[in-house]
């Protein structure tokens, strides 16, 4: 076969998908604080009186709101607000970060294609879905020691620190009221790399052994073409508490009352005829991924399997139900979206870890872009990959696919069956 030769992020049609960085120009980070306008709807004041336990449900545990205020009372009036935002940018990818709203990431893009790899708001504008009522889609949504937390939708401190490698990180960190339990996280953006790093640090400051959940819930721009991706030795789903499960990627059970026994290919937000949760049980790898084959762009998910063996997909689904939620009730114009959600700790909710007197606990996760490869089937920092068998009318081809993190001269693909060699270049 002849093959063009490889250019910096471009694609090889019809059996190669290459996408490498230029590396021309000295890499740095840029980190600024600057305020971010922001079209957003009001939320009332709290309610002055504590509200102890009224008996609801929260995420499978019991939603107890003392010593927080309620944030229950919405209003449908809208106007500019003016945010604190940090702005976290190299040559591949730019972050923004709300502390005052929880510490959400609020929107990352990939610069290379102009493509959000997390779902990106264009206003603010809450539903009562919080354990404290007030919540909003998109973004990256950190939470602990529930799912999700109870200050959601609060203020967080936050520092801004240069390091001595040239990466740059913005520090987010509350005490948690109810069991006065510490918690800080760093999101990190190095020279030269398209991946931002997220350390979470938990820290237990009391004599008490506390129960604790783990969860960054990631969401992304959903439509028709849109293709979640576990890992080749998922072969199994289950639903909150494991009490039901179905197979993986083509369910053929009934799941939660949905009949999927004709055979349905789950991993599609296409294919969701109701709001569903999916966790992934028994994964050995460390990446997950999301894919929008029409846009030819999505996103990575990596960590360590053995500390964050949770993955989870949550879509409203494209049903009538589904998208009163996430293209009417939490958003103006953003359109429909789904959660990929990644635990430390646990790998099901409310399935809680234990956290000792005094302990410390410490996870870092990844994410980074995707362009081009039209799946992932292996990922680690360096790269993610993808090999797939395409049937033709007439023959067989193989496309092979691999997206690098960072500049690689002189790189070489080498494509092989056993022994032979089927492709270097």
């Amino acid at each position: 076969m002849t093959l063009p030769s490889l250019s910096p992020r471009s694609i090889l049609p019809f059996f190669l998908g290459a996408w490498f960085f230029p590396g021309a120009l000295p890499s740095q980070v840029k980190l600024e604080e600057k305020p971010l306008v922001i079209p957003t709807y009001l939320v009332g004041k709290p309610d002055p009186n504590p509200r102890f336990y009224e008996g609801r449900a929260y995420q499978g545990a019991q939603g107890r709101i003392y010593p927080y205020p309620m944030l229950d009372r919405l209003t449908d009036r809208k106007v500019p607000r003016a945010y604190k935002a940090v702005f976290l940018e190299n040559e591949f990818v730019k972050l923004c970060v709300l502390p005052e709203l929880g510490g959400r990431l609020f929107s990352a893009l990939d610069k290379t294609d102009g493509y959000d790899f997390i779902y990106r708001q264009h206003v603010i504008k809450p539903g009562l879905i919080g354990m404290l009522g007030a919540w909003i889609s998109g973004g990256i949504e950190w939470n602990f020691p529930h799912h999700h937390r109870a200050t959601t939708f609060l203020p967080m401190e936050f520092a801004l620190r240069e390091n001595p490698d040239g990466s740059k990180t913005i520090w987010l960190g509350e005490t948690e009221f109810r069991h006065r339990m510490r918690w800080v996280l760093g999101i990190t953006l190095f020279p030269g790399r398209s991946y931002f790093q997220v350390t979470v640090r938990i820290f237990n400051r009391t004599p008490w052994v506390h129960s604790f959940l783990y969860w960054a819930n990631a969401a992304v721009h959903a439509n028709g073409q849109y293709q979640v991706i576990f890992p080749p030795s998922v072969q199994y789903t289950v639903y909150h508490a494991k009490n039901d499960y179905c197979s993986w990627p083509v369910a053929r059970q009934v799941y939660r009352g949905v009949d999927y026994t004709r055979g349905v290919d789950v991993s599609w937000w296409k294919n969701h005829p109701r709001p569903g949760s999916f966790f992934v049980l028994g994964c050995r790898e460390d990446f997950f991924a999301g894919y929008d084959h029409g846009k030819e762009a999505g996103i990575c998910s990596f960590a360590d399997h053995t500390l964050a063996p949770g993955k989870k997909l949550w879509e409203w689904g494209p049903s009538p139900q589904g998208s009163l939620w996430d293209t009417k009730v939490l958003t103006d114009r953003d359109g429909p979206y789904a959660e990929l959600m990644a635990g430390a700790f646990s790998d099901n909710q409310p399935d809680y870890s234990w956290i000792q007197p005094c302990e410390t606990k410490q996870v870092r996760q990844y994410w980074y872009p995707l362009r081009g490869i039209g799946g992932v089937k292996k990922a680690n920092l360096q790269a993610a990959a993808n090999l797939e068998v395409r049937r033709g009318r007439k023959k067989r081809t193989a496309f092979l696919g691999f997206d690098t993190t960072s500049s690689y001269k002189g790189a070489r693909v080498l494509l092989k069956a056993g022994r032979a060699a089927l492709l270097e270049k």
